[in-house]
């Protein structure tokens, strides 16, 4: 590869970085065609972008990067492919059950970082399959504010009936 096509790949891979916030690496490596292409068509249903990527180009480009990625850079040997999400544990999800349904355990988690941390090995899938997006967050926070007042009016409203059958029964006496 000619040093001008290494360096129009590197600014993609750095672009293409800048435009998620949550990036994962993966090892791909062993998977036949047609199990690749069953990962590419997950990966698109998901709204994930799979990419892979030399080793050598995705370093220059995370060193080119707003972002630190240096503690990723001990893991950017062998095969690597880049999962790239706007949800944080959208990836997290798909190489767990991908790789449940495969003999060989592949896609391998590497490492990741989601939320502004880095996650470093394989042994974090499970932290990171959990890790709630920040919509889901507020979410959980819109509804444990509503809860008491939920509560409020349904017993307001309930004690409204019961009197209504208190009064009902004492006029029909």
């Amino acid at each position: 590869m000619k040093k001008e096509d290494k360096s129009i790949v590197i600014e993609q891979l750095q672009s293409t970085l800048a435009a998620y916030p949550h990036v994962y690496l993966a090892d791909i490596g062993g998977l036949n065609a047609a199990e690749t292409s069953e990962l590419r068509r997950s990966c698109y249903k998901e709204n994930i972008k799979l990419v892979v990527v030399k080793n050598t180009l995705l370093q220059k480009a995370m060193e080119n990067s707003e972002v630190d990625y240096s503690q990723l850079f001990g893991t950017l040997k062998g095969e690597t492919s880049i999962l790239l999400s706007d949800t944080g544990n959208a990836p997290a999800k798909l190489i767990k059950n991908f790789s449940k349904g495969n003999k060989k355990g592949k896609p391998a988690l590497k490492a990741a970082y989601v939320e502004e941390s880095f996650y470093i090995g394989a042994e974090y899938l499970e932290t990171l399959v959990s890790i709630k997006s920040k919509n889901e967050l507020i979410g959980d926070l819109i509804a444990l504010l509503q809860s008491p007042a939920k509560n409020v009016v349904s017993a307001l409203q309930s004690g409204g009936t019961t009197i209504h059958g208190v009064l009902k029964t004492l006029a029909e006496r």
